[in-house]
């Protein structure tokens, strides 16, 4: 599937209104999905077919993210959030744990683990440039993001975990940022978890959760119930508890039509590539970059201090967003190098 729709032929799926320059807010569907949901919605409203069409989907969308990131579709489980999913990691975490994570990681990543202080948990939050001198003896766990949201900086995963897996540390993705646009995989990581809203263009309260065959032995499935079991629809009553064997025993209950939304888009980022929309990604970039005098970077969210820039962009219709007090633009596949330049008219 991967590869066989160009870019352009994507492009013209989307409706996008042109200064759209904040999918690192949220990503704006394609035609196929929008269209899918607005179908399964009105089956909903008229009552014309039963909930199991709708969920359906739900594994579509579990596949297409594992094909995304290379990994089995049993070790991964679905979600609504990815703090939801990362909590269940954290729950697993000994009294008394040590967590490392950088000062500017997004709360979803970071919070989770800081709710167990009361046990003992201890979270050390350094700066980036200091994370891996920071991953040292003692360290239970190593909390990144491949992609910073806040900065749009790119994380070396493979560089953190040789770090982290020589300490015997676990280590925990939050590749929100990256998937999508960036080539990630979980090859060096523990657990990945991904909200779908943004890069990945799925409606919101879709989200996935990778976990490493290792690690899941060590995880609780707190959110347990029918969805959870080995066999779906010999789980809704009873006192016996046969949870799934694979990840799908921490998957949370499907909100149906958000899955219905999530599939086609999913597919749709794999038939274009994730090679291919990231290339088109940076270099919308870095097309702004340069007419804002900035050097060359490797990632499509660029952020930047310029007074009132918010304020200007907004004035012509650009639609950006400001992040710990830095202006945040970011470049997906429906983005354009009009948008670019529309946006540097107006910072100029």
């Amino acid at each position: 599937m991967t590869g066989n729709l160009s870019l352009s032929a994507a492009q013209a799926l989307f409706d996008a209104q042109p200064g759209w320059l904040n999918t690192a807010s949220y990503g704006l569907p394609p035609r196929t999905a929008w269209s899918a949901m607005q179908s399964g919605l009105d089956e909903w409203r008229h009552g014309r077919t039963s909930w199991e069409e709708w969920d359906s989907s739900t594994d579509r969308a579990r596949r297409a993210f594992a094909r995304l990131v290379g990994a089995a579709d049993e070790d991964v489980s679905i979600g609504s959030a990815v703090s939801q999913q990362i909590g269940l990691v954290a729950a697993a975490l000994p009294d008394g744990a040590r967590v490392v994570a950088p000062d500017v990681e997004f709360g979803s990543n970071l919070f989770p683990y800081q709710v167990h202080a009361s046990r003992g948990v201890d979270v050390r939050t350094p700066p980036l440039p200091a994370l891996l001198d920071s991953i040292v003896d003692g360290v239970d766990l190593v909390a990144v993001s491949a992609v910073q949201s806040a900065t749009g900086e790119v994380v070396d995963l493979a560089e953190v975990a040789a770090r982290a897996h020589a300490v015997g540390a676990v280590v925990v993705v939050d590749a929100t940022q990256a998937t999508g646009w960036l080539p990630v995989g979980v090859e060096h990581v523990d657990a990945l978890a991904c909200a779908a809203y943004k890069w990945l263009c799925s409606p919101r309260g879709t989200s996935f959760l990778y976990v490493s065959p290792g690690l899941r032995e060590r995880v609780r499935p707190l959110a347990a119930g029918w969805y959870s079991g080995e066999a779906v629809h010999e789980s809704y009553y009873g006192p016996e508890v046969h949870l799934a064997h694979s990840a799908r025993r921490f998957d949370l209950s499907p909100a149906w039509h958000c899955w219905v939304g999530a599939a086609p888009a999913l597919e749709l980022i794999e038939q274009v590539g994730v090679q291919v929309i990231h290339d088109h990604d940076v270099r919308l970039a870095n097309r702004f970059r340069r007419g804002l005098g900035m050097p060359d970077s490797n990632s499509a969210i660029v952020s930047t201090r310029l007074p009132g820039a918010g304020e200007r962009l907004a004035a012509a219709g650009i639609r950006a967003a400001e992040r710990a007090g830095s202006l945040r633009v970011s470049f997906h596949l429906y983005s354009t190098d009009a948008d670019v330049d529309a946006a540097l008219t107006a910072l100029s």
